[in-house]
């Protein structure tokens, strides 16, 4: 019943997050409307508003709710360079894996309700600019994501073991995105960080791999595009440097994927319990999932994921 209740505070808590975020959000276009209605036809603007009220404001809150936990801390051990390396490579395998799945997926269900599903990272990395994909999505978010989902959550869930941490870390980091497009790559990445936090015990890792992915798939692949844009228009009228962008960013993919797979491969039957076996829970899926804040949380995201997808619409 301790446990139940445990897990139930949980869900609540970031389904609390959840809200304020909303409110917050709502209360900034208030203000911002009420000053000057076109500072929000600016796309910088805007960004920067929902940066702050995601992440920012926020944070103190999500801090204070979780502190009433009690908390385990992590062993703490070094990577290696060539470790750190490879778990880059891993990181990108996974991320181009969820692309493709919720690439397929989006893609029928955008043919059986025959509109297009719009991926709303993919509208804010081609409309944000450079330094928005740089500062907010390559520096800002990994830091805040990481102590959201990863510190915040592993350390007060790993007392069960790490696949629970690791399973929780996963879905609630895919489902909080609030879209099936980044859902299914959101979940994979989000499970080999709490992996890797888990393994070493120091977030500056999971960190800095949140970021290089987020640069990857945003910087560089807005980079990629407009270099392959040129060559694909004749490869005498391009550039050197955009030529030499495409050969980089398509063996940075490659090595990546092959390294990826093999690790993957050869650590396919790898104990998740290894370092942290944790408490024995009984009924463990009816345990962690089954309790008023878990489940409302969950309903919440689904709903949310729902009203993206068209499906249902939000009436105010």
């Amino acid at each position: 019943m301790e446990d139940n209740k445990f897990f139930s505070k949980i869900g609540g808590n970031y389904l609390i997050l959840a809200i304020i975020i909303i409110l917050f959000q709502i209360l900034s276009g208030m203000i911002v409307r009420s000053i000057n209605p076109h500072l929000l036809d600016d796309a910088l603007t805007v960004t920067s508003i929902g940066a702050i009220c995601n992440y920012i404001l926020p944070l103190p809150i999500i801090i204070y709710l979780m502190r009433k936990l009690d908390s385990v801390e992590i062993e703490k051990n070094k990577l290696t360079i060539k470790k750190f390396l490879i778990y880059v490579c891993v990181t990108i395998t996974l991320m181009w894996i969820g692309n493709i799945i919720g690439t397929i997926i989006t893609s029928l269900i955008g043919g059986v309700l025959q509109s297009e599903i719009i991926n709303p990272v993919g509208e804010l990395i081609n409309n944000g600019g450079i330094y928005v994909n740089l500062l907010i999505i390559s520096i800002m978010a990994p830091i805040f994501e990481e102590l959201l989902f990863r510190k915040l959550l592993i350390d007060r869930t790993i007392k069960y073991g790490a696949k629970v941490s690791i399973l929780l870390s996963a879905l609630l980091f895919a489902l909080f995105h609030g879209n099936l497009s980044q859902f299914f790559y959101a979940f994979l990445i989000g499970g080999f960080f709490a992996y890797v936090y888990i393994k070493t015990g120091r977030l500056i890792y999971t960190i800095i791999l949140h970021a290089l992915i987020n640069f990857f798939g945003s910087v560089m692949s807005v980079m990629f595009t407009e270099s392959a844009n040129k060559v694909m228009q004749g490869v005498s009228g391009a550039a050197p440097t955009d030529i030499a962008m495409v050969a980089v960013y398509a063996l940075i993919v490659v090595i990546g994927i092959i390294v990826g797979l093999y690790t993957l491969y050869k650590n396919r039957n790898i104990d998740l319990n290894e370092d942290y076996e944790g408490e024995k829970i009984e009924n463990p899926a009816r345990t962690i999932f089954l309790n008023v804040g878990m489940v409302l949380f969950i309903l919440y995201h689904i709903y949310v994921i729902l009203t993206s997808l068209n499906i249902i619409s939000i009436t105010i």
